[in-house]
């Protein structure tokens, strides 16, 4: 197996001030590499020639490309222009521009929303685009199939060593916790520790009878750089734990970390989105990586960050 060193490279993270560019950063600090990073106002990743501007003089060698406009059903269903405009514009500038100034490497992040609704289970790489997709997502799901497909027009006409990597669902520390946006773990978390504090009972969307599979999003990072280094192939590679859970026993694992004693009131009125999604991670685990962390491990490590970003806040919360 050839491996890819990122020791002495010059590696930008698009997307740095996102839960996955932050896992990604604080991953990299263990390798021996310039960790390059661009806010918003320095470039907007939406412009073509903003982004061309910033590569030509920054001339990273590396990109992980992590940067998205991201949000769970309520966001995407009420912002769907901006969930296919940013999203396909941030993902073929980057590359383009990757292409462009000779980036050796790129990582591409997709997501596991790329999969149809009732894609066999576990999910492997070969179902994409064999499908419908879930309707709640597609705007996103559209976008970042089309920046996958675009890696792979790029390998194999320009012979670009670009590859795509899809993660299951992700949380952890820097995860978004507003519930007009959030992701199904952050926002139950904050409802959990919302409902204690007010004593009232914890609403939940849905029947609580989807599957879910959640990866920690230091793992991710750590299967990223791994990707980056020893992977140079044309097919996607799904990341995950191979292991999943009613999102009704997820409400109660977090409602048990946050100490919250209440019940909880299902709303069966809101959507419950695809009614499973695991990937199959054969491939992952036969390159040589597995997830370490756990899942109430990880709650307890996010819930311990979330009280202490309340705190710098002024926020007052409870105590783990």
């Amino acid at each position: 197996m050839t491996t890819y060193e990122l020791s002495g490279q010059r590696v930008w993270v698009a997307g740095h001030r996102g839960m996955v560019g932050q896992a990604i950063v604080r991953r990299l600090a263990l390798e021996n590499c310039t960790v390059l990073t661009a806010t918003r106002d320095t470039v907007d990743l939406r412009n073509q020639a903003s982004v061309y501007a910033w590569m030509n003089e920054a001339r990273p060698q590396v990109v992980f490309h992590a940067a998205a406009t991201v949000g769970g059903i309520l966001a995407n269903s009420t912002r769907p222009a901006e969930f296919l405009y940013d999203n396909l514009m941030i993902g073929a500038n980057v590359i383009e521009a990757a292409r462009e100034f000779g980036v050796e490497k790129l990582v591409y992040l997709g997501s596991s929303c790329i999969y149809p609704k009732f894609a066999p289970q576990p999910i492997p790489e070969s179902a994409l685009l064999s499908g419908p997709l879930e309707p709640t997502n597609e705007w996103y799901a559209v976008a970042k199939i089309a920046c996958i497909k675009l890696c792979q027009a790029y390998r194999a006409q320009y012979g670009c060593d670009f590859i795509a990597a899809q993660p299951t669902n992700l949380y952890g520390p820097g995860d978004n916790f507003d519930l007009a946006s959030s992701h199904v773990l952050p926002a139950l978390l904050r409802k959990a520790e919302d409902a204690k504090i007010s004593g009232k009972s914890m609403t939940v969307w849905g029947t609580g009878s989807a599957l879910r599979e959640f990866l920690y999003v230091d793992d991710l990072a750590d299967a990223l750089v791994f990707l980056a280094r020893t992977y140079s192939e044309s097919e996607i590679v799904n990341i995950g734990t191979g292991e999943e859970i009613t999102i009704g026993d997820l409400t109660k694992l977090i409602g048990d970390v946050v100490g919250f004693k209440g019940g909880f009131d299902y709303d069966r009125s809101k959507p419950d989105g695809s009614p499973r999604k695991l990937v199959d991670i054969t491939k992952l685990h036969n390159l040589g990586w597995k997830h370490k962390m756990n899942l109430r491990e990880g709650i307890e490590a996010t819930y311990r960050w979330y009280l202490e970003q309340s705190e710098l806040r002024g926020v007052s919360h409870s105590a783990l």
